[in-house]
């Protein structure tokens, strides 16, 4: 394999040169083992590194691993691990953003369309997603969702409390507020059931098919997971957030509407995920 190939079952992460220990992790499920460098030369682990994990695996076995590589642990896993937090923050900012921004509806009158102005951002959550699979692993990427889930779990009862909390008399954004943050609450808690089951779906869906196509083809899984997490997504959000205050024949209106929108933004997500691979290898694993 060359330097560029993608691995497919194993990646090497580092060393630990306290225990000559090589650092590996499992591509489809991220799993992360240390094996002996010893051992690891007599495996089929190595078959599956590219080229410079090779030549880092071999430099750093034939010289008693007093050589540095660019796989060193404690260097390599900084970069990565501030990556990670880094899309988790991302992740969560677009997330809390998209739901505080979905009580307002837009009627944009030269389509005739009526959206909310988190239609156009919430598909980005889509591509971190993606973007945390294909560095992290299903695990890590789960791990990433979980907590923004639980944060805007969070986030709602906080909200909800402030609703009940004695107001200033004669303070004329007392009941707006209250009005506002009743809405609010009931799209925070649509927007955590159905970003759970569609992230979920989005995840599972594009580490299978990366497994089926052996790491290959990253445009197809970027956009069949997001395309049947969107319409997961579409429907769960918009029938639990409306549902009583808009008839149900305007509410699937809504939901087609963001359907399209996301879906368009599902095919413009396949660019930027190969160039965040790119800039993920070249400057956090220094493949």
């Amino acid at each position: 394999m060359d330097s560029v190939s993608e691995n497919s079952r194993y990646k090497l992460l580092g060393f630990d040169n306290s225990k000559s220990l090589a650092v590996i992790m499992i591509v489809s499920t991220g799993k992360v083992i240390k094996i002996k460098l010893n051992d690891l030369m007599k495996s089929d682990v190595v078959d599956n590194l590219n080229r410079a994990e090779l030549k880092s695996v071999y430099r750093k076995f034939y010289s008693g691993g007093a050589a540095l590589t660019a796989y060193e642990i404690n260097d390599r896993q900084e970069k990565s691990w501030m990556t990670y937090v880094a899309l988790n923050l991302l992740l969560f900012a677009l997330y809390i953003f998209t739901n505080v921004a979905a009580t307002k509806l837009v009627y944009i009158e030269w389509l005739d369309i009526v959206v909310t102005p988190g239609v156009f951002i919430y598909p980005l959550t889509f591509l971190i997603v993606d973007m945390l699979n294909e560095f992290y692993g299903l695990r890590l990427a789960r791990k990433a969702i979980f907590f923004a889930f639980a944060s805007n779990a969070l986030i709602t009862v906080l909200l909800s409390t402030t609703s009940f909390l004695p107001g200033l008399s004669g303070w004329k954004l007392d009941e707006p507020y209250s009005e506002v943050m009743t809405h609010v609450s009931s799209v925070l808690v649509a927007s955590s059931i159905s970003f759970i089951f569609s992230e979920y779906v989005n995840s599972y869906l594009l580490n299978k098919i990366k497994q089926l196509t052996s790491s290959r083809f990253l445009f197809l899984r970027v956009f069949l997971s997001t395309f049947f997490a969107v319409i997961i997504d579409s429907f769960i959000f918009c029938f639990i957030a409306f549902y009583g205050a808009m008839t149900n024949a305007e509410i699937l209106n809504i939901v087609y509407v963001q359907i399209a929108i996301k879906m368009c933004f599902a095919v413009f997500n396949i660019l930027p995920a190969y160039g965040a691979r790119s800039l993920f290898k070249r400057y956090v694993v220094n493949v």
